[in-house]
Order: structure tokens, then sequence, then C-alpha cells
């Protein structure tokens, strides 16, 4: 896969982060990288495979397998020397779709201790929300024009069609909310704005707590999906949720 790794200066090892795009990944949130790399962690940012060059066919269940194998590969004892940093210390953070991937992806690695949401996308939960409103086949069809609409000229190998039925397939394993006992006892940041997707990722946090989770964290901005006037913000409280992780 094309990737990216920003190093952080001196000799570490440095706790990493894996930070996660969203569909089709236009905000790619790289000045969070550098941020993030400047207060001391290892960043690695990555195309998921048929996304913007990476060679394979584009679908959600490849993209949670690529964020698995992401973490793999950083975890590899030449690796973690190369790039100075602790494998037993990596944490994901996602945007969006990638926000879906951190989630899916932490859900079955439990040594993942803390994950990060940035207007996260519950595919799944969203997909049996609107089963309650209309038929599969509607539904399915509704998911395609959304997912059309957001551009796919950067992804290959894949139509808007085959997202939604990989979607459907998969919705009810793939919800937030079927991936709450497998994170309640991980370490949580879910972050919101005024994109339309604040309730959902809110219940998500709130389910968290009632499962006894005590470690979730959640923070809110009026802005919009690619929280374009609060990168500042956006960037302060990532970094204080981070430097807040246990060493």
């Amino acid at each position: 896969m094309n990737a990216l790794a920003y190093v952080a200066a001196g000799a570490g090892p440095h706790p990493a982060v894996i930070l996660l795009h969203g569909f089709p990944g236009n905000e790619r949130n790289l000045d969070l990288a550098q941020d993030i790399r400047r207060a001391g962690w290892d960043v690695l940012y990555f195309n998921y495979r048929g996304s913007w060059g990476t060679p394979g066919k584009f679908s959600f269940t490849h993209g949670i397998e690529d964020t698995a194998a992401a973490l793999a590969y950083l975890r590899q004892p030449d690796v973690a020397r190369k790039l100075r940093l602790d494998p037993t210390r990596i944490v994901l953070i996602g945007h969006s779709m990638g926000g879906f991937m951190a989630v899916e992806t932490a859900a079955t690695d439990p040594a993942i201790k803390a994950v990060a949401t940035i207007s996260a996308a519950d595919f799944g939960g969203n997909f049996l929300a609107s089963l309650d409103k209309e038929p599969k086949a509607a539904a399915i069809e509704q998911l395609s024009k959304a997912l059309a609409n957001e551009g796919m000229a950067p992804l290959a190998g894949c139509t808007p069609k085959g997202l939604a039925l990989d979607v459907a397939d998969h919705a009810r394993a793939w919800s937030f909310s079927a991936n709450v006992d497998a994170l309640k006892n991980r370490i949580a940041l879910v972050i919101t704005s005024d994109d339309g997707l604040a309730k959902q990722n809110q219940t998500f946090a709130d389910e968290l707590t009632r499962a006894g989770d005590s470690k979730v964290t959640s923070a809110h901005f009026p802005t919009d999906h690619a929280y374009s006037d609060q990168r500042t913000e956006l960037s302060s409280a990532v970094l204080h949720w981070l430097a807040s992780l246990p060493n």
C-alpha cells in the first residue's frame, strides 16, 4: 500500500498513531499528522487497497483488512527499530470512513488500547436503521447513490452498488453497537461536528459508557465534516487526548 511514515524526533521508542482517511479520502488530515509527530508520536498514513493509486480493488472489507495489515507492519521488529517506535503503544485515529475502520479494527485487536474517531461513519448502523424505513433493495439503492455522490474517481475496482452490497452483507456485524462489548475496556475519544453524524457518534459514546467504559471522552465542534474552520481546535483536542494516555 502507498504510505507515509512521519517519524518523531529523538531516539524513541515513540508511541505511534495510524491515521485513517475517509471516503474517498479528499481530506487527508496530514496537518494532524505533522502536529502529532511534533508532539513525539510516529504517524503512519496509508491509502487503502484500490484508493489513490494503491494497487488492488477498493472495498470496505478490504479497508478493514488493510488497516490490520498496517498494524502488523508496524509491529514487525525490524520496522519498529527503523521507525523508532514502540509496537505495544499504537493508537488508531480515523476520520469519517476512517473512524469506521478504526472501530472495526480495534474491536478485533485487543492489543489496541486506545482509539479515536472524528465524525465516524457508522455504515452498519446506518444501514440497519434504513431497513426500518424501507425494503432492503431500496436501502441498497439509497446507499449506492450516497456513495456515488461522495466521488468515486480516486477508487479503483469498485462501484457504488458493489460497495453498498458490501455494507448490506455485513451490516449487523459492522454496526458500532455490535462492537461496544469488544471495546468497552478501551480508552476512546469521540469527536463530532455539525455534519449530521453527531447523534450516531454520541450514541456510540453513550453505549460504551453504559457498558462500563469509564475512559470515554467526547468533544463537539460547530463546523463541517472536514472541520474546515476548526483545524487548530481539532488538533488541540487530539493532542490533549494523546497526552493523557498512559505510557
